[in-house]
């Protein structure tokens, strides 16, 4: 058996860490968690479960943040896993399977993702999509962006669905609308930051309504109902805001520019 680091960032988690830390505490050879100076009880609980926790008084995205934790790890392979998150049985055996094997051709894995919304898992749409949260921690790191870090692999990548990654990650609507409206943003300045362009808003109005027929008719989003349906245009909904941020952020450079000549 290989063994195995999982790591963790949080802030203010109280209400949703303890499964998160529940499905991993008796999987992983080490827990590393990396807080945000919690205002609330999650450092607290965390340390029931272990003594490797860091606090941090800045947050400079979710990619630098994860990467702290990433360079705290000791074991061979890694589980990133998010504090709203948490293993099912399925999953945490299908892991353990993996790792038992004599020989590991992949360098990474992908996990099922199972979103939860209003007490129910969602199979279709934006959730039949499966997220690289297990890899080999020599040579990995974090790209280096505010909103949804990831680690960019050259090998051959796996895919576990036999059982779910867990997530929960809606605290209500009001916090739905709040997180789309940070991701989006991030996102825009994120495009304008490399020089990607807008190509204008009517493709920002295209790319919306691309989104929602990926999610809601070809992933089948339909399937999951009123939340499917939900889901389906929020998500198009950022995708327009994406796309109309980018647009806008060119536009004022532009008036900028023309300004200061």
């Amino acid at each position: 058996m290989r063994t195995l680091s999982v790591i963790i960032i949080s802030k203010d988690e109280e209400d949703r860490i303890t499964p998160c830390l529940e499905s991993v505490k008796d999987f992983a050879d080490e827990i590393i968690v990396f807080d945000s100076s919690s205002t609330d009880k999650t450092v607290e609980i965390v340390r029931k479960y272990t003594d490797k926790v860091w606090i941090t008084e800045d947050w400079p995205g979710d990619g630098f943040q994860k990467q702290r934790a990433l360079e705290k790890a000791q074991c061979e392979w890694v589980l990133n896993i998010d504090a709203d998150e948490w293993l099912d049985e399925n999953m945490k055996d299908e892991i353990r399977a993996v790792l038992s094997q004599e020989t590991i051709k992949e360098q990474a894995f992908k996990l099922a993702w199972g979103n939860v919304i209003l007490n129910k898992q969602l199979k279709y749409g934006r959730s039949s999509r499966a997220i690289k949260r297990l890899f080999l921690r020599e040579g990995a790191a974090y790209t280096k962006v505010k909103v949804h870090g990831s680690v960019p692999t050259k090998g051959k990548v796996g895919v576990l669905k036999k059982g779910f990654l867990m997530h929960n990650s809606l605290r209500g609507f009001d916090h739905l609308m709040t997180k789309m409206r940070l991701y989006s943003w991030e996102t825009s300045v994120k495009y304008f930051n490399n020089k990607k362009p807008s190509y204008g808003i009517p493709l920002a109005v295209f790319r919306a309504l691309y989104t929602f027929l990926l999610i809601y008719i070809f992933r089948l989003g339909f399937l999951d109902g009123s939340r499917g349906l939900m889901m389906a245009i929020v998500f198009s909904q950022s995708s327009f805001n994406k796309y109309a941020g980018l647009w806008y952020l060119e536009q004022s450079e532009k008036i900028k520019n023309t300004v200061n000549k």
